[in-house]
Formats: structure tokens, C-alpha cells, sequence
């Protein structure tokens, strides 16, 4: 981390050696999850404006690369436009997003109102424009001014940053399609196929998506690690109302904060703390792999890289951003274990592995899946125990919370206050009138509650008639929503068919049908996760996944995908992907496609949708209902109005690609600036001698980064580089045939990395109970700081008196360095032993003082014998500095006017 010297960070010399003591090569940006915090932050003040936004992503760019220090290349991918089967969970996102945003402004007005209407105290209501996180999707002008604010952050640290000097930079932006993960991956699979290719270059990727560790497993290479934002839970967040913290905006009274302390102006403002990282080592999690899967007495010979390719292929079925999670696996029910247990006995029978190089053995998987189909019985019971279980493990709870509850709490200045609170206690004031009140109020709680079930007669005797009807909102069980299926019971799967699909369970046809789509979709995920994209058009159509079960003959249906397809544009996307309210990021006649009722495909923007809780118990957990795109439609609907597209907006809506740059201390600097004072038009090879082995092609780019060129700033608050010596190109990776496989293997010369997991790592409880805490950096035997008998005698000057006991620092030796426990202090009013410095034997006279275990201890007559406690409390007294100390401390070293005063105070 930067340090910060009178408001201004120092910056950090990332050329120098990595203090997590590994040294990367390759680091690549999932840049979505850098915007995303960036732009809209839960945890501080959002930014005012884009140019803020655009700087707080530079900033966590520099964050990242800090704590990385890549020494070969930084690879920044932003999401393109995806693929037609990704295109289906970005339009349910962007819909939720829409109603949420919508119902939340609503019901805050709401509350809002209702506050002020009973004279409660709020904020003024801040006009202002709320972002609509929406426009980070390719085609908008947002993620436009994104790539040309990234260009320049690229320059200008080409020009100004040691750790930049020799860096190769690829940035891909919204214009090249595919989604930046994958970018980053088929970028890897490419290089990893051509013959210059370090085998044992070390990769780290940035990003928070769970799909990443699965992505990371994929590529095969012994050395790669993800880093990604540490995540703290239960974060505090202020209310939406009157920005105090304790409470969300549906509890929100209106009441004005109560001052606690003298300088309680801050007491409400959010900290904000540097977001911490971690890493996650892919090779240890290998190990981990490589103990769970290995297995004995095989028909076949073991091979650990596709058992890992097996392993991650399992994954899919507990749910991904392609396809809806089979119904009998749950991720937080242990469907992992149970998948990965079902694959060890029944592999014995498929006679070898489900996949290979990103192609599924359906014949094999057919067996895995009918096995997790004769559980799924059980397994829907279990769940349905585990829930009843639980909730009333919570309801008891609740009656011993309320039980505990004390019948009366003090408010106002008499309320009880947190332990180790440092705000000062603040004067009574009236306390007789506050006790009166307190009588009162007590004394009325204690006659209407007198028993809470009891209603009483006019004599105040309890009635026999019947007890007061309880209300809905003090009953101990919350809302269930209505399960109409009840997986527990006989008959589920006739419920399940005739509520998701509305057909008959007995429809043979109709189910093989659902069944052959899931199956196409596992096929084209793995096929997505090893090899790229199979087809740019295929896409789940149902909401709902079918049971393990149904997974009957599936071992003859196809799995072949179209050739030849093609990305939709970007703005295409956007019709494809947004609701009708975010219709603003797009051209004016193709927003009225969205909104005018006598539109073609009006149908495709509901203002309004149900969502399906599924069985879950949250909104954000339930199943959008939103109606499927059909792509014919929805292109004839565009033809009629791309003719008023601007030259702008047609840019914008034109797909592009990668550019690289380099400084010009970079040996490929001058084969580039040669490329366009030639102005060769042709695309020419990179010579992987002068780029650390990276291959693929370059072509001269019309708005290229040049040397002695001023880069021009899109952000005002920033300076022009008018002394620029970075240069860009157009990159394209290496190209293959379509039919080219790449090889899920462990490349020939690739190191595999030392074994970093003992013994107890195997158990599962080998942190004796405490919470998980990550190690720091990489050397997992990296010895804790130590202080020696200098650092201590600097602490004697540098700590605050007012910490422990006054002085304890100031006068003390560190106990068991100068002296033995035996050694005993001089006592309060002894006479300081003279010339202590002059005792010091010439050789060692930069040592300091005289340890007290070589001098003489001496005590006054009828002093009492000191104990342990009282050692320690006379031992600032050991020495006296100001007898014999200038204005300087021990040897001479400059004071504080603050620390000498102190010193004076304590003879």
C-alpha cells in the first residue's frame, strides 16, 4: 500500500521485487468487476460524476498492479457482446435491476412521506440523477469514453511508471466481442499453442466470478493464481433516508441523532478503508484435487488432468450463467461431494472419463446422472427435514431472545452504553424529571402487560372468556411463500412438469425435448470452457431445469453446433438485453421500438413480471419470468430503423478489437514505430523474440497512441501527455482452423510447483476453531516481525504517553533483553547511580546505558522488598534521562518538544 505523507500518497516503485515474495508474469484484468465497485461502491460515497468514476478505476488499476507487479504483460478485457446464451441472464440482471431501482425510489418516497407527515426529522431529499448501472453494457457512451480514458491511463503510465518499462499491454474493450473472461482465455489457449510459449509462465487474474477458479483448472498451467477483493459480510451500511447507521430505510423513524461526544461530527460518516485482496492458489487447490480424485484399481490408466476436467465439467451441473441448476443439486446442500462421490463409484463402470479436451462422453455422463436420479428422492426429503429443522431451531431462538429480553431498558442519557466506547460520558441534566418519566412509563407497561394472552374485567381480574386474538406481526413464524410443488411428496415430478412447463408429466416428447436442450447446453458450456465459443446463436430456451432422472438415452443426441456464426452488434445487444426504462442509452427511433404500443415487438419490454421464488425465500433468488428474445423478430424490427443511425452511433455499433502498446524502453517499441512510418497496411508477425514469446499479428490502428504525439486527456482533472513515448497497434491473436482442437494437457517442460500443503492441511478442522484468517504473501514459513533492543529504545520516544501507563515505553528496558526477571529497579527517591555513561567500555560506547544485570544493585535502608508487580510499575525509574540527557535523547538523537516536557514531569 501507498504510504501517505501530509495528505499525499508516495508512489510506489513497482519495479522492485514483490513483497508477497512470488514474482508474476502475465496478470489479466476482468475489468466488469473493476467497474462495477468503481462506479456504484456499497461501502463509501458513490462518485459524483464520470470523471470521478473514471479515476477511481484508474486508482484500483494501480491498486492491482501494485500488489502484482507483472513483469511481462497486463491484459485488460472488458465485456464485448456476449454470446446469444450468456444474452438471456444479462436481460433478467438488467429487468431486475430496472424494477428493483424503480420500487425502491417508490417505497423510500413512500416512508418518506409518511415520516414527515408525523412530524419526524429528516435530510432534505438531494435532487439528483441516480446512475443507472445499466450503461456499463457494450454499445452505450459510457463504455465508449471508458476505452478512450483507458488508452490514456496506458500512456501515461507507459511514460511515467519504472514497473511499466519493459511491460507488454493488451487492452480489449467493449468493441471486441465475447465476455472478458473469456477473452482472457482463449487468449491463453492460443499463445499456449504456438512453440515460443514459456510453459512455466506464471498467470494471475483478477476478478471476484466463482467461474473463474473452474476457467483457471481449464488451462492446465502448474502456475496460476487469482486475485480477487477479500469479502467481509455484514458490512454497515447508512440508512437511505437520514444517512444514520443501525437501521435500513423500512425502520427509519425520523428521529434526530443524538450527539455522542464532543466531536461526534464524523460519528455517521462511513469508513473507508483500503479494499484488502487475496489470493487464490490454483496449484494448491490441485493438490487438494489431486488427493480427492485420485483412485485406485481403475480399468483404465489414471490420468489426474482429466479427472480435473470431469471435476470441473460436474460443476456445471450445480448451476452456471448459461444454464438453471438441476433441481436435486444445491451448491450449500453439499451437491459437490455428493457429484464428486456418485463419479468415484460409478467410474469403475464407464470404462474411462466423461470428457476430453472440452467434448462430453454422453454415454458415460448418462450413467453419472440416472445415478444421481435414484437419489434424488432422498434428497428432495432430506431438504424438506433440514428446513423444518432449521426453522425451528430459529423459533425457539426467538422465544429465548424474547424471554431474555429485560422488561424495562433506560433511553435517552441514561441508556446503557457499549464497553470501550471513548466518548466521553456527557453531564445529567433535569435527572428528576427523566426519573419521573421512567416511573411512568414503567408503570404503564407493567398494567397493560400484565399477561400478554389475558384480556381483563372492569375489576382488573382476569377474564374467563378468552384471550385477546394475537397479531399477525407478533407471531414467531415469518411468511413461507406457497410451495405449490412439494418435491417431498409423491407425485413431485407430475407437479414439477404441469407448474414450470404447464404440460402433462406423462408428455414423453415435451420432456425429451427439455432434456435435449440441457444436454446441448452442457455440451456447449464445457466447449465454451476449453475451446471457445461453439456457436454465437444457441441459447437454453426454457426457465427451468429437468430432473436427473430424465437423463434417459441421451447418449445418441447430438451435440454438434452451427458453423460460421456470428456476435449480434452491440446495439442489437442492447435491444436484446434492456428494459424499456433504460431506453435512454439508445437512438432515439429504436428506443420508441420499446415503448410504442403498435410496435412489433413490444412484446419482448413488459413494464411488468412476475418472478419465481422457486423454492427460495428471496426475490433475488427467484426465477425472472421475462419473455425469450426471438432473434428474426427482433432484426426485422432494426432493419427499419438502422437507416437513422449517426456516423457516431454507427461507430459505436461496429465490432473492433485488441490493441497492444509498449514504452520505448520496450524491445518491440521500434518494430512497431517502423510499422507505421512505413505505413504497412499489411498484418504483420510479432517477432517473439522481442515480446517474451507472445505471437499473433499487428496492423497500424487509425487512432494509434504515437511517440512525440500529444495524448489528448478525457478526463479534465487530468494533465495531456505532451511529452509521450508510448506506441499502439492493432493485435490480433493467432489464428486456427475451426476445426482445431486445443489440448486440455500439462504443456512438455512445465515445472510442477513444490508442494505447499502438510499433513494437517488435510483436515478439515486443522484451525483449532478460530475463524479462517489468509496467510500473508506467498512464503508460508515467513517469520513475524521481531523487534531488537534499538527498536525498542526508538519506541521509548515515539509512543504516546497517554497509552498503558505513563512513561512504560519512555525509561523501560524490553524485559528479559538488558537484564534477568532477578534484576531489581532502583525505588522511588533512590539516588541515581553518577556518570552512568561514563561506565561504558570504550569499544561498545554506541550501545546505550549500562545494562542494570551489570551494575550493582543497591537498596536505602528499610526498603521493602519489591514484588513482581511492583517491578513493573517502578520501572520507569530505572533510569533518569533528564539527569543526564542535553536536548537530545540517548545518544543525542533529536526529541520532540512534547516528549522532553513529558520527560521533565516525570523526576
Amino acid at each position: 500500500q501507498a504510504k501517505e505523507c501530509n495528505g499525499v500518497k508516495a508512489p510506489i516503485d513497482t519495479s522492485k521485487p514483490n513483497p508477497n515474495e512470488v514474482e508474476f508474469d502475465n496478470l489479466y484484468l476482468d475489468m466488469n468487476g473493476i467497474i462495477h465497485p468503481c462506479t456504484h461502491p456499497e461501502d463509501k460515497p458513490a462518485p459524483k460524476n464520470e470523471d470521478e468514476m473514471m479515476v477511481a478505476i484508474f486508482e484500483y488499476i494501480d491498486r492491482i498492479f501494485n500488489i502484482v507487479r507483472p513483469r511481462r504483460l497486463l491484459y485488460m478485457a472488458i465485456d464485448g457482446v456476449a454470446p446469444r446464451a450468456k444474452m438471456n441472464q444479462q436481460r433478467s440482471r438488467r429487468f431486475r435491476a430496472s424494477k428493483e431501482g424503480m420500487e425502491a425510489a417508490e417505497e423510500r418516497q413512500k416512508i418518506r412521506r409518511e415520516i414527515l407527515a408525523k412530524g419526524g426529522i429528516l435530510p432534505p431529499d438531494e435532487v439528483k440523477e441516480r446512475f443507472d448501472s445499466n450503461c456499463i453494457t457494450p454499445g452505450t457512451e459510457f463504455m465508449d469514453n471508458l476505452a478512450k480514458c483507458l488508452r490514456y491511463y496506458i500512456a501515461d503510465r507507459l511514460n511515467s511508471d519504472p514497473g511499466w518499462k519493459n511491460l507488454t499491454v493488451i487492452l480489449s474493450d467493449a468493441s471486441a466481442p465475447g465476455e472478458g473472461e473469456h477473452k482472457i482465455m482463449d487468449y491463453i489457449r492460443r499463445q499456449r499453442a504456438q512453440p515460443n510459449h514459456d510453459p512455466n509462465t506464471h498467470h494471475c487474474l483478477c476478478g471476484a466470478d466463482a467461474d473463474l477458479i473452474m476457467l483457471g483448472l481449464a488451462t492446465h498451467e502448474p502456475n496460476f493464481t487469482i486475485i480477487r477483493e477479500e469479502f467481509k459480510p455484514n458490512k454497515p451500511k447508512p440508512c437511505g433516508l437520514c444517512n444514520q447507521m443501525g437501521h435500513e430505510v423500512k425502520d427509519c423513524q425520523g428521529l434526530p441523532r443524538e450527539k455522542q461526544g464532543k466531536h461526534d461530527q464524523f460519528a455517521d460518516s462511513l469508513p473507508v478503508a483500503e479494499q484488502e485482496f487475496i489470493f487464490i492458489r490454483l496449484c494448491v487447490l490441485r493438490e487438494y484435487l489431486e488427493r480427492e480424485l485420485t483412485m485406485a484399481s481403475l480399468p483404465f490408466t489414471f490420468d489426474f488432468e482429466r479427472s480435473v476436467d470431469d471435476w470441473v465439467f460436474m460443476c456445471f451441473f450445480v448451476g452456471n450463467d448459461f444454464l438453471p441448476h438441476l433441481p436435486s443439486l444445491e451448491i450449500r446442500e453439499g451437491a459437490i461431494d455428493r457429484l464428486v462421490n456418485i463419479y468415484k463409484n460409478v467410474v469403475h463402470k464407464t470404462g474411462g472419463y466423461l470428457t476430453e479436451s472440452g467434448f462430453v462422453n454422453l454415454q458415460r455422463v448418462q450413467m453419472i446422472m440416472l445415478a444421481v436420479g435414484e437419489v434424488e428422492d432422498s434428497i428432495f426429503k432430506k431438504r424438506k427435514d433440514d428446513d423444518d429443522n432449521f426453522k425451528r431451531r430459529q423459533k425457539e431462538k426467538r422465544k429465548r431472545m424474547k424471554r431474555d429480553q429485560p422488561s424495562f431498558i433506560p433511553g435517552g442519557q441514561f441508556s446503557p452504553q457499549a464497553l470501550g466506547n471513548r466518548s466521553s460520558p456527557q453531564a445529567i441534566s433535569n435527572p428528576r424529571q427523566a426519573a419521573f418519566e421512567m416511573r411512568m412509563h414503567d408503570r404503564q407497561n407493567s398494567t397493560t402487560s400484565s399477561s400478554p394472552n389475558t384480556s381483563l374485567n372492569s375489576d382488573g381480574s382476569p377474564s374467563l372468556g378468552g384471550g385477546i386474538k394475537r397479531k399477525a406481526e407478533d407471531s414467531d413464524s415469518e411468511p413461507e411463500p406457497e410451495d405449490n410443488i412439494r418435491l417431498w411428496e409423491t407425485g413431485w415430478k407430475q407437479r414439477y412438469y404441469k407448474n414450470k412447463f404447464d404440460v402433462d408429466a406423462s408428455d414423453e416428447k415435451f420432456r425429451r425435448k427439455v432434456v435435449q436442450s440441457y444436454v446441448e447446453g452442457l455440451c456447449w458450456v464445457l466447449r465454451y470452457y476449453y475451446q471457445g465459443c461453439a456457436s454465437w446463436n444457441w441459447y437454453y430456451p426454457f426457465h427451468y431445469a429437468p430432473f436427473a432422472s430424465d437423463f434417459e438415452g441421451i447418449a445418441d443426441m447430438p451435440s454438434d453446433f452451427e458453423k460460421g456464426s456470428k456476435p449480434f452488434k452491440p446495439l442489437e445487444q442492447l435491444m436484446g438485453v434492456f428494459p424499456a426504462a433504460s431506453g435512454n442509452f439508445l437512438p432515439p427511433t429504436w428506443r420508441k421500438l420499446m415503448t410504442d404500443p403498435e410496435s412489433s415487438i413490444i412484446d419482448f419490454y413488459p413494464e411488468d413480471f412476475a418472478i419465481d421464488l422457486n423454492g427460495k425465500k428471496y426475490a433475488w433468488q427467484g426465477v425472472a419470468l421475462l419473455p425469450f428474445v426471438d432473434e428474426r423478430r427482433l432484426r426485422a424490427a432494426l432493419e427499419e430503423v438502422y437507416p437513422d443511425l449517426t456516423p457516431e452511433e454507427s461507430r459505436r455499433n461496429s465490432l473492433g478489437g485488441d490493441v497492444l502498446f509498449v514504452g520505448k524502453h520496450h524491445p518491440l517499441c521500434d518494430f512497431i514505430v517502423e510499422q507505421y512510418e512505413t505505413k504497412n497496411t499489411e498484418p504483420v508477425d510479432i517477432p517473439p523474440e522481442l515480446c517474451h514469446g507472445i505471437q499473433g499479428k499487428l496492423t497500424l490502428n487509425e487512432n494509434a497512441v504515437l511517440p512525440d504525439q500529444t495524448v489528448e486527456s478525457p478526463v479534465p482533472t487530468l494533465r495531456d501527455l505532451t511529452q509521450n513515448s508510448a506506441v499502439s497497434i492493432s493485435f490480433k491473436d493467432p489464428q486456427f482452423d475451426e476445426d482445431f482442437v486445443f489440448k486440455a494437457v500439462v504443456l512438455p517442460g512445465a515445472k510442477k510447483p513444490a508442494p505447499v500443503l502438510k499433513p494437517g492441511d488435510w483436515e478439515k478442522t486443522n484451525n483449532d476453531g478460530r475463524p479462517w484468517r489468509p496467510q500473508l504473501g506467498f512464503n508460508r514459513d515467513r517469520k513475524a516481525v521481531h523487534l531488537d533492543q534499538s527498536a525498542f529504545r526508538t519506541l521509548g520516544h515515539t509512543m504516546p504517553r497517554e497509552r498503558g501507563m505513563p512513561g512504560m515505553y519512555a525509561n523501560a528496558v524490553p524485559l528479559g533483553t538488558y537484564g534477568s526477571p532477578y534484576t531489581r529497579p532502583l525505588m522511588s527517591g533512590q539516588q541515581q547511580i553518577p556518570k552512568l555513561l561514563s561506565n561504558l567500555r570504550p569499544q561498545e560506547s554506541w550501545r546505550g546505558p549500562t545494562p542494570l544485570l551489570q551494575q550493582t544493585p543497591q537498596r536505602t535502608a528499610g526498603a521493602a522488598p519489591l514484588l513482581a508487580w511492583n517491578r513493573m510499575l517502578q520501572s520507569q525509574n530505572q533510569f533518569q534521562p533528564n539527569q543526564y540527557q542535553g536536548l537530545g535523547g540517548p545518544m543525542n538523537y533529536p526529541q520532540r518538544p512534547e516528549d522532553r516536557m513529558d520527560r521533565g514531569r516525570q523526576v
